[in-house]
């Protein structure tokens, strides 16, 4: 499960100190503890504070973020690197 994380116009609900970093397809996040969950933050990103977050934890495999960023990363409208509006 995802969900949009935008943090640009403000500092609540911050998730944790950044774990580690992983690089994508050419993009950059760090990857948080949030909650129950991990939190994804989109470093090489056009927008500030934009990423997303998912309910698996961040002891699961690298190749389980990936396929998560991945997912998060295809619905991206490369005009506007907003999650498009289908």
């Amino acid at each position: 499960m995802l969900a949009l994380v935008d943090r640009s116009s403000s500092g609540d609900g911050d998730p944790g100190p950044v774990l580690f970093t992983l690089d994508v397809d050419g993009e950059r996040f760090a990857i948080r503890r949030h909650g129950d969950g991990t939190a994804y933050d989109w470093l090489s990103g056009p927008n500030k504070g934009y990423g997303f977050a998912s309910s698996g934890t961040p002891s699961r495999s690298m190749e389980e973020h990936r396929e998560s960023i991945r997912t998060f990363l295809a619905m991206i409208d490369p005009n506007t690197g907003y999650i498009g509006d289908d």
